[in-house]
């Protein structure tokens, strides 16, 4: 995710299967062992994630064998990960900073606060991460993950690629057993998801298990894309998912329904053994910064009374006056004109709507933007086996061979969760000028691999919000209404503020969460609650949109005022292809680069 490196050229290409994690020409003794340490690091991380390297694009030459595989999922497979970041730790932490160019210096910093944060969940709570702390809940868990992996990141081109699927789907039925044995020896500690989660969990797995074996998306996945490939490839696929996959379901789902039985209807992580400690290294992972709950709250506060002053305003100047912003709100989202019809052609128009949006926005990018990235952006609806515990929207990434291009997945349970005023926001925050312009600049920069994919959710969703600013700065919003779309999207970035510490560390119950939402935000009580769940099973990654978004602007507001007059916004976008940095660094970076253009 990260500098000024190129991968779309084949050149390029081919140097990855020759050195595929090879970081830039260094310029001194001490850069090249840094990005010799860099790439020991990526290497070791990547090998133990095979799931990662197809993601990346970089399951070919040398790890090629790595298409065939999944990570494990057993205490240790955790161990031998501790024990992979503990050792690039060392490594790179025994070449000092003296010696190396600057911008060495900035990857070493970076590279030591991501390797070193990703310690702290397993060495203080035993758990893969604070942020994700149950191993299965309704979105999380290879049962969740795993057909939509092997459906659009697997790529089948040849009869080796479809091998490769089969030796995974084979392989997804030992992940699901491991995972089934870790929840429950996480559940006997008290580690486990509340029971509205696991009853949401359950429904979806249920979904996935209904089809006959031949039937199944895990199937049906590998035969559209062998048709011009000979082998009985579905029959294989099909018989693998009914002797293998389906028992181990069955027995997951087992499991769950036990769990479910007796589980805690308590909302809040602080309910759940080192829950305040867990929450504390949430936030702090989440939002890279030391912020207290309390004043995460308090920020939330501040921001919902601010934007819903603005949007007030919006309102009633376009005739909405009466009720509370958030019922003018429920009541435009109810409107005939701002819907689709709830069909499949509904969906489609939908669709096609956003495809419209994306291309009207990106021809605008050249006026804030110094050479805008051609990377290819499908967008897709969430696949319809886990739509009900998904995410209303989200970004993947493409591969780093440009074998698969990004992709923007909408939630399309209900066309009633997307009155036409409210997608242009969702548009620039996953599009462009959001997280694809962020992640594919980043991606096309030169750099060593592993700041390309180093992640700090504060840096890139408070860019995709900051980039739903930048889109109403370039004009992008066709109408008041979607200025108040808009508008309405950072209200509930700010809402999320409140709700995620009010239900990790102020006790709300889930009811309550999803009554605040619905009367702030004005979403209806269906989707306000799907988000709130997602917020109780994912403790703080919900503030890091509004916190980032937050530091964007007060790092172009200091940039500004360092630069005076001689200021240029393109400039200042150019900090993206020094890739993704903790919201300290990025501040820091900001000013450094300010003082040196002024």
């Amino acid at each position: 995710m990260d500098r000024r490196f190129f991968l779309h050229s084949t050149s390029a290409v081919a140097a990855l299967g020759l050195f595929p994690y090879a970081a830039r020409a260094a310029t001194g003794a001490s850069d090249a062992a840094l990005n010799a340490a860099f790439d020991a690091a990526f290497r070791g991380s990547l090998l133990l994630s095979p799931e990662s390297a197809t993601s990346l694009g970089l399951d070919k030459g040398v790890d090629a064998g790595l298409k065939s595989k999944l990570s494990p999922r057993t205490p240790e497979a955790r161990r031998a990960s501790l024990d992979q970041l503990r050792k690039s730790i060392a490594a790179i932490e025994a070449i000092g900073p003296d010696g190396l160019s600057d911008q060495a210096k900035l990857d070493r910093e970076v590279v030591l606060y991501s390797l070193k944060g990703r310690t702290v969940a397993p060495e203080k709570f035993g758990l893969d991460s604070a942020v994700r702390p149950f191993t299965i809940f309704q979105q999380g868990g290879a049962y969740f993950s795993m057909p939509d992996f092997l459906n659009s990141s697997h790529t089948v081109t040849n009869a080796a690629d479809a091998e490769a699927y089969l030796s995974r789907l084979d392989a997804f039925a030992t992940v699901l057993d491991q995972e089934t044995r870790q929840q429950q020896a996480e559940a006997a500690r008290g580690v486990v998801a509340p029971d509205f989660a696991l009853e949401l969990t359950i429904g979806q797995m249920e979904a996935l298990r209904r089809p006959a074996a031949a039937q199944s998306g895990l199937a049906q996945s590998l035969v559209r894309r062998t048709r011009d490939i000979p082998g009985d490839w579905g029959n294989r696929a099909a018989k693998i998912v009914e002797t293998r996959v389906y028992p181990a379901l069955d027995r997951q789902l087992a499991l769950i329904r036990t769990l479910r039985a007796k589980a805690r209807t308590s909302a809040g992580i602080w309910d759940i053994p080192q829950g305040e400690a867990i929450y504390a290294a949430a936030l702090e992972s989440s939002t890279t910064t030391t912020f207290t709950a309390d004043e995460v709250h308090r920020m939330g506060l501040e921001q919902v009374a601010q934007i819903t002053a603005e949007l007030d305003t919006i309102l009633k100047a376009q005739g909405f006056t009466q009720g509370s912003v958030a019922e003018r709100l429920t009541a435009l989202n109810v409107r005939p004109e701002q819907l689709y019809p709830d069909t499949a052609q509904g969906r489609a128009e939908l669709l096609e709507g956003l495809n419209q949006g994306l291309a009207h926005v990106t021809s605008l990018l050249p006026k804030a933007f110094l050479n805008v990235t051609k990377a290819p952006l499908e967008i897709r609806a969430v696949p319809v086996e886990i739509q009900d515990g998904a995410s209303n929207g989200y970004y993947r990434r493409a591969a780093l061979d440009g074998s698969r291009p990004a992709i923007y997945f909408i939630n399309l349970k209900s066309v009633g969760d997307w009155p036409k005023y409210t997608l242009p926001s969702l548009t620039y925050h996953e599009g462009h000028p959001g997280h694809h312009l962020q992640i594919s600049t980043s991606q096309e920069a030169e750099g060593p691999l592993i700041r390309k994919t180093t992640f700090f959710g504060a840096y890139s969703e408070g860019w995709a919000l900051y980039a739903e600013q930048v889109a109403d700065e370039l004009g992008a919003y066709a109408s008041p209404l979607e200025r108040a779309g808009y508008l309405q999207s950072f209200l509930f970035r700010a809402a999320r503020l409140v709700i995620d510490t009010g239900i990790h560390t102020k006790r709300w119950s889930r009811e309550q969460a999803t009554d605040y939402m619905v009367k702030t935000v004005g979403f209806a009580q269906p989707r306000s609650q799907r988000e709130v769940e997602r917020y109780c099973t994912q403790p703080g990654q919900a503030c890091s949109y509004k916190i980032g978004h937050i530091s964007w602007v007060r790092a172009r507001e200091k940039a500004r005022a360092i630069a005076g007059d001689r200021f240029d916004l393109k400039q200042f976008h150019e900090v993206i292809r020094s890739g993704a940095v903790p919201l300290t660094i990025l501040e820091r970076l900001v000013e450094e680069r300010a003082k040196s253009l002024a």
